[in-house]
């Protein structure tokens, strides 16, 4: 849509006798309009050259710029409008008006009074005796444009107009981004997290338990932390671990939702009432794997926590008993912060204590060979034949026993006092009497336990099923099906069972 006009400044559409009057007394404007009977100008140089009364190229526009205007303001129809020559000179008798009879409603204030159009040609009559046929403003030689230098005083006019409306666009431009950034900020910030807070105020609400695994980064504590609304921020919250200066060791934590995380940090590190040690224990672990998971829990040195096993006399085992083999109960065990290493391994060991009593062993000799043979039944059998292996063993132990002249052979055993695991033994290591825990060469039990068993294995140990195996296998090591047998040659048959699944389980029987 065309610009707004640059010269005249009407407050209504409709012209009145103020306008009549303004229009009447416009005269000067045109004084230096050549008549007709002057010989028509023919300009030697280019019009646009002509851009001042003084006729200084390089001077400050005050005038009509053709070149300028021809594609700007000159061209609007309201130009034509505030200097009325807008009409075709033949057209005189008619109702002029600026401009295409379109632009009318743009430009607001077209003249319809043919009265006012005769009066306006009077002083200007030089228009109606123009020798063209038509006065298109676009015409860069047109003889009006040569005479127009005096007529611009409009132009210098419009640029203010024109700088003022650029700027009021300008704000308005920047009002709508800056809008558009607040809104948009808003809906962002839940997106990039700008909703959520540093800091609880505390003190929290609720029980929550955090397990911290061995060798976890303080990054998965604390993202942990704050999954579990422990914290509100995990990076605020890791920066008050950072700035404690202390280190997080393993172990189960108590915990509220929405706390401080001044409050939590000294949860973790041990300085508040919800830290505890915690360690697991598998059936079946022999002491120094059990020594070294008790360690990692709770931050005990394992040479330290050695050093109580050796001296197992101390903890209520007989004197033949080398450590606390067998008597670390298996399971998951917490533990208060602080709580003393032998403090920790006494609790292990009554525990397995307790389990044998309720089972009506209570001789602490007799607890000792019960434990033994736990030990061989949970490394040997699959738990649902834990009753049977333990049978078998003790028919094995019985005075008369011909079959296997009191040897328990278990294989378990032997790789126990080598050092290594192993479900395969040569005859040659059959055969090593030097070995203690040598079952195949030493007749009865071993000399102690071959590991921690569970309340299973205690409770077959301790009260075995009654019946006539010599021999156990076990054919599947994946499922631990075992077969029994009272026949050296029925035991062969399932022996050569064992050799199938194991050759149709490459690297499994090593």
């Amino acid at each position: 849509m065309p610009a707004e006009p640059p010269t005249v400044q009407h407050d209504a559409v409709q012209p009145d006798a103020a306008a009549h009057d303004e229009l009447r007394h416009e005269e000067p404007a045109y004084q230096n309009v050549p008549s007709h009977q002057e010989e028509p100008v023919h300009h030697e140089e280019p019009v646009h050259q002509a851009t001042s009364a003084e006729g200084d190229p390089h001077a400050e526009p005050d005038a009509y710029d053709p070149h300028a205007d021809l594609h700007g303001e000159a061209a609007h129809p309201d130009f034509a409008a505030d200097h009325a020559y807008a009409g075709h000179p033949d057209d005189v008798g008619h109702t002029p008006y600026a401009g295409h009879p379109d632009d009318i409603g743009h430009a607001g204030y077209a003249v319809h009074h043919e009265d006012e159009a005769h009066h306006v040609y009077e002083d200007a009559d030089v228009y109606a005796a123009g020798h063209h046929s038509e006065q298109h403003f676009d015409e860069p030689e047109h003889p009006l444009m040569a005479g127009a230098a005096t007529v611009a005083a409009a132009p210098a006019k419009s640029k203010k107009v024109r700088r003022r409306r650029r700027w009021l666009a300008l704000l308005l431009t920047l009002g709508v981004f800056v809008t558009a950034l607040v809104v948009g900020a808003q809906f962002l910030k839940p997106l990039l997290g700008g909703d959520t807070i540093a800091d609880y105020p505390g003190p929290g609400t609720g029980e929550v338990n955090v397990s911290v695994e061995p060798g976890e980064g303080t990054r998965s504590v604390a993202t942990k932390l704050a999954e579990q609304k422990v914290v509100a921020n995990a990076d605020t919250f890791l920066r008050e671990l950072t700035a404690s200066g202390g280190t997080v060791a393993p172990g189960d934590f108590q915990f509220r939702q929405e706390m401080k995380n001044s409050d939590a940090v000294a949860v973790l590190l041990g300085k508040g009432e919800g830290k505890v040690m915690y360690f697991a224990l598998s059936a079946g672990l022999r002491i120094g794997e059990s020594l070294q998971a008790i360690s990692q829990g709770s931050g005990i040195p394992v040479t330290e926590l050695k050093a109580l096993s050796d001296s197992p006399v101390q903890f209520g085992l007989p004197e033949k008993a080398k450590n606390l083999e067998g008597y670390l109960a298996p399971g998951e065990h917490r533990f208060p912060v602080g709580t003393p290493a032998k403090e920790i391994l006494q609790n292990l060991v009554t525990t397995t204590v307790d389990e044998l009593k309720a089972q009506g062993v209570t001789d602490p000799a007799k607890q000792y060979d019960v434990v033994t043979v736990a030990s061989i039944v949970q490394a040997e059998g699959g738990q649902a034949e834990y009753g049977d292996v333990a049978g078998a063993i003790y028919n094995r132990l019985k005075p008369n026993n011909t079959e296997t002249a009191g040897l328990i052979q278990s294989d378990a055993t032997v790789t126990y006092g080598l050092g290594i695991k192993s479900f395969h033994i040569d005859e040659d290591q059959k055969a090593d009497k030097s070995n203690p825990y040598n079952t195949y060469a030493n007749q009865g039990l071993p000399v102690g336990p071959i590991g921690s068993p569970g309340k299973n294995a205690i409770d077959a140990a301790a009260k075995p099923k009654s019946n006539e195996y010599m021999y156990w296998v076990t054919i599947n090591l994946d499922t631990k099906e075992t077969k029994f047998s009272k026949t050296l040659a029925e035991h062969n048959v399932y022996v050569e069972q064992y050799n199938a699944w194991c050759a149709a389980n490459a690297g499994r029987c090593t």
